[in-house]
């Protein structure tokens, strides 16, 4: 099932294809920038949470697709976030133990390519692909996905087209445990002629209410600005108080309670679930057993990570005489993730989609950057804030899937 990219929307320099787009971040940022983008996915409810926003989406396997498809041929920007479980600290690690194994099918990958560039005979993207699912966790695997996009771009012609045509732009974000695969994709990506930079982010530096760490890597046909991606706000240390830097001014870290102020002054939450009082987020981690070794964030404070298991965390007063208060909802959640509040978070399981999205905010300065837009002004940042506008946001993934 597709959602189609309305008629008024193609056209422009941009257009973004998102793979493993999940519940929207990435496509949530492409769209305050003014760019047109289709993500695909294939979890239901991250597709219902998708349609339910009016975000263009392919409901499918990322495998089963490339670049000469039909809903992509006017695509010339790659982006994705392949899932990241298995790499990621909190889940099994298995992607972990198989980085090298990752290495090696990367510069198989690449050898394929030449061969099939020079019409040579040899092992095959099949023969590949049949490898992988052998790995112990067929998600590891998955961080290959957008490399064969690349190579398959540069090798076929697109839907409706007679040459081949790559991609201008490759936007790729992942868990600080991938930043070593996509500095091994740079050495590939330079061999077939992309400019490329790779490394790790905090979001918080980017206006972001939130201490998330994300490896990002952005090859390009032509060259970078050179100032990359630069810090717009100050890295969180606990205990530290902003203070002006080395590098020049730079604002603040954001925290949990001013960026729900900024929600708030904008009459979009009703006054009852407002929280009109200083808290505390007790962590569900980083205990080692002990109850009382849990991380803590006070609400003047950017909020933690949000994981998928955000909703174990409690929520309590401030001060010695400790009162539970209600527990996050979706929306402060997704707040804190930089999406609207308005945000309809659809399906099951939304804890987890709001754990696993991009954050839209850190989207923003880093498409910005990628496709040299130059700095968001205000107006993109107003834009987010008061999303929806127009029609987004209006159908229900009933009626979103009708329509398609």
């Amino acid at each position: 099932m597709t959602s189609a990219p309305p008629e008024e929307a193609r056209g422009g320099p941009f257009q973004i294809v998102d793979l493993f787009a999940g519940p929207g971040g990435l496509d949530l940022a492409a769209d305050v920038l003014g760019i047109p983008s289709i993500g695909i996915e294939w979890d239901d409810d991250a597709v219902a949470t998708r349609l339910a926003a009016g975000l263009p989406t392919v409901h499918g396997d990322v495998r089963l697709f490339g670049p000469d498809h039909r809903d992509f041929e006017k695509c010339n920007v790659l982006a994705g976030g392949p899932p990241c479980q298995t790499f990621s600290i909190a889940g099994s690690g298995s992607g972990r133990k198989a980085l090298d194994d990752v290495t090696e099918f990367i510069h198989r990958m690449h050898d394929w390519y030449k061969r099939e560039k020079a019409g040579r005979k040899g092992e095959s993207w099949e023969d590949i692909q049949r490898e992988l699912e052998k790995l112990d966790d067929e998600r590891t695997g998955l961080v290959l996905q957008p490399l064969r996009w690349v190579f398959e771009a540069m090798l076929r012609p697109r839907h409706g087209g007679t040459e081949p045509r790559p991609f201008d732009v490759i936007v790729l974000e992942q868990v600080p445990a991938v930043i070593s695969v996509w500095h091994e994709y740079e050495k590939v990506l330079q061999a077939v002629g992309y400019h490329t930079t790779a490394r790790v982010f905090h979001t918080e530096q980017y206006g972001v209410p939130q201490t998330r760490r994300r490896a990002v890597l952005v090859a390009r046909r032509t060259g970078f600005p050179k100032h990359f991606v630069p810090p717009t706000h100050q890295q969180y240390r606990k205990g530290v108080v902003p203070t002006d830097t080395l590098f020049g001014p730079r604002e603040s870290w954001v925290s949990m309670e001013k960026a729900l102020k900024e929600v708030y002054a904008r009459g979009i939450v009703e006054e009852a679930a407002q929280r009109t009082e200083p808290f505390c987020v007790v962590s569900n981690y980083g205990s080692g057993g002990d109850p009382k070794a849990r991380g803590r964030r006070e609400s003047d404070e950017p909020s933690a990570t949000i994981t998928g298991k955000w909703k174990r965390n409690r929520i309590v007063s401030c001060g010695k005489q400790e009162r539970e208060l209600h527990r996050l909802s979706n929306e402060e959640a997704g707040v804190f993730q930089s999406f609207p509040y308005r945000y309809p978070w659809r399906g099951n399981d939304q804890a987890q989609q709001i754990g696993n999205a991009v954050p839209p905010r850190f989207g923003v300065h880093v498409l910005s950057a990628a496709l040299d837009l130059g700095v968001p002004g205000d107006d993109v940042w107003e834009k987010l804030l008061r999303w929806p506008s127009g029609t987004r946001g209006q159908a229900t993934p009933d009626e979103a899937e009708a329509e398609a």
